[in-house]
C-alpha cells in the first residue's frame, strides 16, 4: 500500500525541524518480526527538543505513533497512516551518575543498560540482560524478568506530551502495574534515571551471564520474533496455557508458534503481518476453548490490514482446526 506523500507540507509547516522525514518508509525493515506495511511518514527526531517542536507545531488532526527498536511490535500489512516517530541516536546515550545511578535515553537497548551498570559496579539492573527491547518499551510496559521489574529500579523518567510539553515523572507518577504504566499512551518517553546499589562488577557480570544462558537455552532469541506474545494471566503462565491447548509448533502461513517456548511467535518463512496476527488470534481462541482463559496480547499491533481483510479476533475464524 502507498499513502499520499505528506512530507512537503510538513517540511513547509515545520521550517525549524532538524529531524528526518521519510514518505512511505518500510517498517518491516525496522521491526524484529520483519513483516508489515509502511509508515505514511517516518520521522526520526534529532533530540528531545526537536521532538517537542514537531509535536507542538504539527497538524493536530495528524495521527502520530512512536516506536523504539521494534522488538515488541507487529505492524499490519496495510501500513500506518499518519506519522510514525522512531527515536534514534539523539536518544541513545547512557551515563553513569553519582549515587549508583544510570541515566539512559529511551532508544538504548535494555542489555546495554545492564552492561553499563555492571561495569560501573551497580547492582540491581542485571535483569535487563534478559529483556529484548529498549528502555522506552521498558517504561511503557514495566518490563521485567527473573523476579525484577522496572518499577524496582526507576527513579524518574522524562516524556513529551502531544502538545510538545516536556514532563519529568517520578516513580509514583508512572503508575506501574504488571506490564503496564498509567502514563497516557500518547506521551513519548525520552529518558530514564535508574538507581541500583553498590555491587561487585564480576559478580554482576556473572549474574548477567546466567540470564543470557537461560535465554539462549529456553527462548528462540535468534529467530524473527517479537518476544513474549501474551501476558501471563493471574495465576497462570501463558506458555503453559498455549502448550495445553495443543498449539506448540502450530503454523499459519509463514508464521509458527515456537517449539522451544510457545509464548513466542516466529516469522520463519516470509510471514505477512496478517499471518502472525492470525496465528496469535487462533492461539487465543484455542486457549479460551481449552481453559476458559482469555489471553491478552503483550505485543503491540499497529496499523491497518490490507483492504478488505479482517483484523483482530475475526482472523481466528479463518483458520480451521
Amino acid at each position: 500500500m502507498t499513502f499520499p506523500d505528506l512530507t512537503p507540507d510538513l517540511t513547509a509547516r515545520l521550517p525549524e525541524l532538524r529531524g528526518r522525514l521519510s514518505a512511505n518508509a518500510s517498517l518491516a525493515a525496522v521491526t524484529w518480526f520483519r513483516a508489515g506495511g509502511p509508515a505514511q511518514v517516518l520521522y526520526m527526531p534529532a533530540d528531545e527538543a526537536d521532538l517537542a517542536y514537531f509535536l507542538r507545531n504539527r497538524p493536530k488532526d495528524l495521527p502520530t505513533f512512536v516506536i523504539g527498536l521494534g522488538s515488541n511490535l507487529l505492524v499490519r500489512d496495510g501500513g500506518v497512516p499518519g506519522v510514525v516517530i522512531r527515536l534514534g541516536r539523539g536518544f541513545g546515550e547512557v551515563k553513569i551518575e553519582p549515587g549508583n545511578r544510570v541515566r539512559a535515553g529511551t532508544v538504548v537497548p535494555d542489555v546495554k543498560v545492564a552492561r553499563a551498570a555492571a561495569e560501573a559496579g551497580i547492582s540491581g539492573l542485571a535483569f535487563y540482560r534478559g529483556i529484548p527491547g529498549s528502555i522506552g518499551g521498558a517504561l511503557r510496559m514495566n518490563a521485567g524478568a527473573h523476579g525484577s521489574e522496572t518499577k524496582d529500579v526507576l527513579r524518574e523518567a522524562r516524556a513529551v506530551d502531544p502538545d510538545g510539553n516536556i514532563h519529568v515523572l517520578s516513580l509514583a507518577d508512572m503508575g506501574f502495574t504488571y506490564r503496564h504504566s498509567a502514563v497516557p499512551s500518547d506521551w513519548i518517553f525520552t529518558e530514564a534515571l535508574f538507581e541500583g546499589t553498590p555491587g561487585d562488577p564480576a559478580e554482576i557480570l556473572r549474574q548477567m551471564d546466567e540470564v543470557a544462558e537461560y535465554r539462549e537455552k529456553n527462548q528462540p532469541i535468534k529467530e524473527r520474533t517479537g518476544g513474549s506474545t501474551f501476558k501471563n494471566p493471574p495465576g497462570h503462565s501463558a506458555w503453559k496455557l498455549v502448550d495445553e491447548a495443543g498449539c506448540r509448533g502450530f503454523r499459519v502461513g509463514g508464521a509458527s508458534v515456537s517449539e522451544k517456548h510457545c509464548n513466542f511467535l516466529i516469522n520463519d518463512s516470509n510471514a505477512t503481518g496478517e499471518d502472525i496476527e492470525r496465528l496469535g488470534e487462533t492461539v487465543r481462541a484455542r486457549v479460551k476453548e481449552k481453559s476458559g482463559v482469555t489471553l491478552e496480547w503483550e505485543i503491540i499491533r499497529l496499523g491497518l490490514p490490507q483492504d478488505g481483510r479482517p483484523v483482530g479476533e475475526a482472523l481466528a475464524e479463518t483458520v480451521k482446526s
